[in-house]
């Protein structure tokens, strides 16, 4: 683990293309230790492409990018120790419709660890307390509501205790209640556990409440970087159409393919 003065997360400089097509150039972000960032942008903006690269399934075409102050390994067998530490929240959830709530949690402990069962089934009531749904523990997804089954996904992905969480579009599919729930849940265990967080989105009143450092992705690369109150205060045309939503602005709405490199 790195210095507590070194960003957990660091990207310099990165150019990351997909099929012969640049999606984001001469991205440069810190994300310091136990803050919660958000990654903001319109769809089709590179918010996926960018948390693709931060779980080294992309790797970049230029620059480097850091996790725990070391570059993101090349060989799987480190790629797979290095994922152990990072905890990611699906917009799907992917949980496994013939496994049991409890089962769906204790999947990671099971194929990562050589823990003995009681121990295993004693974090997993852990991570389902620390979630609010120790009592659904024996239930099956299809009996979750949209916001529970995101809150067992949630106890899953933190059922390695890693140091960092990603949260791929955590609302997608809630109402406003549910929504609020998560965001919650999301700023108090990124409190109470030491985490750091970075939540990929599109859903700006609902996520900055609860953030340290904003960030906005368009037109193939960071536009802003800083503060809520700071992204509010901006008077940048790509941003305010953005926090607007505005459809004419200099965020084409029908973007074209993005060029192909060379």
């Amino acid at each position: 683990m790195p210095a507590p003065r070194t960003p957990l997360v660091q990207l310099s400089n990165v150019r990351i293309d997909r099929g012969g097509r640049t999606i984001l150039r001469d991205v440069s972000l810190q994300v310091p230790r136990g803050s919660i960032t958000a990654v903001l942008g319109p769809s089709g903006s590179g918010k996926s492409t960018l948390l693709a690269a931060l779980t080294g399934e992309l790797r970049p075409e230029q620059g480097s990018v850091q996790l725990f102050g070391k570059d993101i390994p090349h060989s799987n067998r480190a790629l797979l120790e290095m994922r152990k530490h990072v905890g990611v929240l699906l917009q799907g959830n992917g949980l496994l419709t013939d496994l049991s709530v409890a089962d769906n949690v204790a999947l990671p402990l099971r194929a990562h660890t050589r823990l003995p069962e009681p121990v295993v089934r004693r974090l997993v009531q852990m991570k389902l307390h620390a979630v609010g749904l120790l009592a659904a523990a024996e239930a099956w997804p299809r009996e979750l509501s949209g916001g529970m089954a995101r809150r067992v996904a949630l106890a899953r992905a933190l059922a390695l205790d890693p140091p960092l969480m990603i949260y791929d579009e955590p609302l997608t599919g809630l109402d406003p209640i549910a929504s609020g729930v998560i965001m919650s849940l999301i700023h108090q265990l990124n409190r109470s556990l030491g985490l750091t967080s970075i939540i990929v989105s599109h859903h700006v009143h609902e996520t900055l409440p609860i953030c340290d450092q904003a960030v906005v992705i368009a037109n193939g690369g960071i536009v802003f970087a800083g503060t809520p109150d700071a992204l509010q205060a901006s008077s940048d045309p790509l941003v305010r159409q953005f926090l607007h939503g505005d459809p004419d602005g200099p965020i084409p709405f029908d973007a074209a393919p993005r060029a192909r490199t060379a």
